[in-house]
């Protein structure tokens, strides 16, 4: 669907917030967007803070909507609060809470020292591995798990398609057929080597570090926002995000791995899993990061090679 243009938006989200939430805003200005939508921040009649999302895919408000309440539900972490969504032929809009901070991508973190590095790791994978810890019998959506296997919902729903339409595009020229070949590769061996995960758990779907806030002095752990894809899933599926742009800077996906034990092919498993997610940002409504593709890619041939899948 058609996302309006900035200047439009800050015309029309006021309008929409009195409307829904019985609030004047009295400032309102873009902060950024991801691969999925744009986001302003709001300064309220009675001096408080908003956070109002609009969406590039239909209906996903009402989808994050609800990943947020259940997922709020099963964490001590700070989530946005959900005040209210909104749907019309030229807009698509969920308004929630503000949670301070900044999110863990900010440079500035990167200069922390290892101890306070650490820290914000441990209350990271802390608050991850208590969704975890949220067990089901089926998988799928957190809405309507079917699936009694993961592998068949993983094939059905997310690997399948996406490489048939990256197939697709390679055949127009418009993905490379030599990248394509490894991630086939990587996909028959995937297919023949990882086994079922003991049970379907509850995870976030995309915390990378630009869903995690945190204070920019003390690096202390804010919250976690922007679910994605929150599914039954198996929990290692729920990995990679950790290690995308700089995330692993922070020690997440090591201190997730010293806190669990992992299945036999993990590291090649969350290095699939990134790729396939990143290549199948070219088939959707979202933004294409083309340097989050290609470091993605990186690894999983990096982890081919250890598996003596490529030269």
């Amino acid at each position: 669907m058609k996302v309006l243009n900035n200047k439009e938006l800050l015309k029309l989200l006021p309008k929409i917030t009195k409307s829904e939430f019985g609030k004047d805003v009295t400032a309102l200005k873009y902060i950024g967007g991801g691969s999925f939508g744009k986001v302003f921040k709001g300064v309220l009649s009675d001096g408080g803070f908003i956070i109002l999302k609009v969406y590039r895919i239909k209906d996903m408000n009402k989808n994050e909507a609800k990943q947020l309440e259940i997922l709020s539900q099963n964490t001590t972490v700070t989530m946005p609060e959900v005040y209210f969504t909104y749907n019309d032929s030229q807009v698509e809009v969920m308004a929630m809470s503000f949670i301070e901070g900044s999110n863990a991508l900010n440079p500035l973190f990167l200069l922390k020292n290892r101890e306070k590095k650490q820290k914000f790791a441990d209350s990271v994978i802390e608050g991850m591995l208590e969704f975890h810890s949220v067990t089901n019998n089926t998988f799928g959506p957190v809405s309507n798990p079917t699936y009694n296997s993961w592998l068949a919902f993983y094939e059905d729903n997310i690997l399948t398609p996406k490489l048939n339409g990256l197939k697709e595009l390679s055949e127009k020229g418009k993905y490379s057929k030599k990248k394509f070949k490894v991630l086939e590769q990587a996909a028959e061996f995937y297919r023949t080597n990882i086994n079922e995960p003991e049970k379907a758990v509850l995870i976030h779907g995309d915390l990378n570090i630009m869903n995690i806030m945190a204070d920019k002095k003390t690096m202390k752990l804010n919250g976690f926002i922007d679910p994605c894809n929150t599914l039954w899933a198996d929990r290692e599926y729920d990995l990679f995000q950790l290690l995308n742009m700089w995330g692993n800077s922070f020690y997440l996906y090591d201190t997730y791995k010293a806190k669990c034990d992992m299945s036999e092919y993990c590291d090649f498993k969350v290095a699939f899993f990134g790729a396939i997610n990143e290549a199948g940002c070219l088939l959707t409504s979202g933004v294409h990061m083309p340097l989050w593709e290609i470091l993605c890619f990186n690894r999983l041939k990096k982890e081919m090679k250890k598996l003596g899948l490529l030269k």
